[in-house]
Parts: C-alpha cells; structure tokens; sequence
C-alpha cells in the first residue's frame, strides 16, 4: 500500500541502562519531505528495553493523532517491536501485551501506517533523544526541555490566505483559526 500524499515519518528508539534499569524513549518526527517537526523524550523509570520500545510507538502514535495526522511511518531499529506490531512474532510477555494492544487501537485510527526495521545507524536521532532521557532520569545531564514544534503561530492574511509569521507548517496540516484584533 503506497504512502499517502502527507505523513508523518517517526524515527522511534527505546533503551534501558541494566534491562530492566533506568529506561527512557526518543522520537524524531518529520514530514513526508524530511523536514524536522518534533522532537519526544521522556524518562520512564525503572524499565525493560522492549517497555521503552513500545513506549516510543505509542508516543509517535499519539503524536500524530493529536496533530491531526492520520498517516504515520515509523522506523524502529527494534526487529522484536516491528514484528510484533506485524503480526510475525507473539506478544508473550504481559506487560507488553497491553502495550502492543494499546498500539494497536492507536493503530487502529490511522488511515494509514507503516512499520519498518532500521539498523541503529540509521536511526541516531531517535537512539541521541532516548538516552538524552535516560541521562536526564539517573541524574547524568541536567533536564531540558525538549524540541518541539510551536502550537500556536502568528499570522496575518494576505490575498485571502493565512501567512505564519513565526514557523510554518507541513502541507496537510489541520489547524483552527481564531481573529485577533
């Protein structure tokens, strides 16, 4: 099934320091061109590496339904995540059961979605966000905010159409308008 026209591309990498140790997840999400929307990292504690994994579609998921995306690629560099999500392999562990099911009602709302492996390599911006979460939660790195588009934007209208003064935005995108005076 070939892409849609606008989607999102979600690089997405989970880790845990000891297995299960200090766990985090990292997102980097792009349009259909490759340019940069958003950046997700959250620290989760004491967890397993496959937990992050999960952690890490489901936030990429959840991206996109909140910005009005309902098409999402995602590159995962965790093969058991990919063909789990496919159907290839089983889901025996219990605590991933109702993370590969929380998933896949996710899933389940898309008009479209792609699941692909990718070897770490190729998947670095995700692996640099997910242990910037893991060094923020064990007390290696000071926490900072992380990298994400702006909501709002600023706008004036020219010819009948809306001009951003402050971003812009992938073709495709819902948005709400409200006046200003």
């Amino acid at each position: 099934m070939s892409p849609p026209s606008h989607y999102l591309i979600a690089h997405t990498d989970g880790g845990a320091r000891g297995n299960p140790g200090p766990a985090g997840y990292g997102v980097a999400i792009q349009d259909e061109t490759g340019k940069k929307v958003a950046g997700l990292s959250e620290y989760l504690g004491q967890q397993t590496n496959n937990f992050a994994e999960y952690q890490a579609l489901i936030a990429a998921l959840e991206y996109a339904l909140k910005h009005g995306f309902k098409a999402l690629k995602v590159i995962s560099d965790s093969e058991l995540l990919v063909r789990q999500i496919k159907g290839i392999y089983k889901v025996k562990n219990a605590t991933l059961q109702d993370l590969h099911a929380r998933a896949k009602v996710l899933i389940g709302q898309m008009d479209w979605f792609w699941i692909e492996h990718a070897l770490r390599e190729h998947n670095q911006e995700a692996d640099r966000l997910a242990n910037d979460a893991m060094d923020r939660g064990s007390g290696r790195a000071p926490a900072r905010v992380v990298q994400q588009s702006p909501t709002e934007f600023e706008g004036v209208v020219e010819d009948g159409r809306v001009r951003l003064l402050n971003g812009s935005l992938p073709d495709g995108t819902r948005v709400q308008l409200r006046v200003k005076k």
